[in-house]
């Protein structure tokens, strides 16, 4: 499996009582398909899989997988902080037939280098599908390094891409010299023009639930069309709405993103809580401009 494209890390719809909203869930899906998103990952950071229970995260991935079914690629997240239950959503993603998982560290435990191969080659042994690393040490307080990368690709193959999280450009740079065989996706936003000039051929991005078109658009100007004159122009237009996004209410601005253009997204589980007013214009703003600058460069009008 090559990951190639737009990847939309979805989100996870509510209902004013804090249920989980399926047929909103189901909308969403619908919405990425017809923007021409590449795939769509099911239960990532963006989706709140931390503040789900098991029997949720299985009912989604079932879900996305009756309503995608084979016009776009699912991927289902396996973060947890016990190796046993991401061996179980790894087991569910086999079973619903997901066309790959992903894979992280697990949180809190602070697992060695050698620890965490061991974790992520349990995964990849219940499922037996292509999986996508996810980095992020910001958010699991350790990274993935040259012993971690080094023992998961000599012992299985279906190690074939990687969510780079880390904001380090010498962790950037390891990877696309030293361990070519791992596709590069960017996920560190700002660095998306970076990872397309290393070789990156795909994007996980969070904002694509609401700006597919967009996010698009720079993935085609850089990986497809190779010119990165244009795709500078379009990452340019981009940089407030992720200078907004990093403002502390990410999965927050998110959703809310997603009402503006019609979604119905809902608010977010405690302990986080929704945006202000004042935050919600901003971001209309950001959204606005955003919109009608890269709609300016695609055009040939920049």
């Amino acid at each position: 499996m090559k990951f190639e494209g737009i990847y939309t890390p979805a989100i996870t719809p509510l209902k004013a009582d804090g249920a989980i909203d399926h047929s909103a869930f189901a909308e969403v899906l619908e919405y990425l398909i017809a923007q021409g998103v590449h795939g769509i990952i099911i239960a990532g950071s963006t989706g709140e899989y931390y503040a789900h229970t098991t029997e949720e995260r299985l009912a989604l991935a079932t879900l996305a997988k009756e309503v995608i079914g084979t016009r776009t690629q699912l991927i289902i997240g396996t973060g947890a902080i016990r190796t046993e239950e991401s061996v179980e959503y790894a087991k569910l993603a086999k079973n619903i037939k997901a066309d790959a998982i992903l894979v992280g560290t697990p949180p809190y435990a602070l697992p060695t280098e050698q620890e965490n191969a061991a974790h992520a080659l349990a995964i990849d042994a219940a499922a037996g599908l292509p999986a996508m690393l996810y980095n992020y040490p910001g958010r699991m307080s350790q990274s993935m390094g040259r012993e971690f990368f080094n023992i998961v690709t000599q012992a299985s193959k279906n190690f074939v891409a990687i969510k780079e999280s880390s904001g380090q450009t010498n962790q950037l740079h390891m990877l696309a010299r030293d361990f070519p065989q791992i596709n590069l996706s960017c996920g560190w936003d700002d660095q998306a023009l970076e990872f397309f000039a290393w070789g990156a051929r795909s994007w996980v991005c969070a904002g694509s639930n609401f700006l597919p078109k967009e996010h698009i658009a720079l993935y085609q100007a850089c990986a497809v069309e190779k010119d990165f004159d244009k795709g500078r122009r379009i990452m340019s237009a981009m940089l407030p709405l992720m200078d907004y996004l990093e403002g502390g209410k990410f999965v927050q601005s998110i959703k809310h993103g997603c009402t503006l253009v019609g979604l119905r997204a809902g608010g977010v589980r405690a302990p986080l809580q929704g945006l202000t007013d004042s935050e919600k214009e901003a971001l209309q703003t950001v959204v606005t401009n955003l919109k009608r600058e890269v709609a300016a460069i695609v055009g040939g009008q920049a």
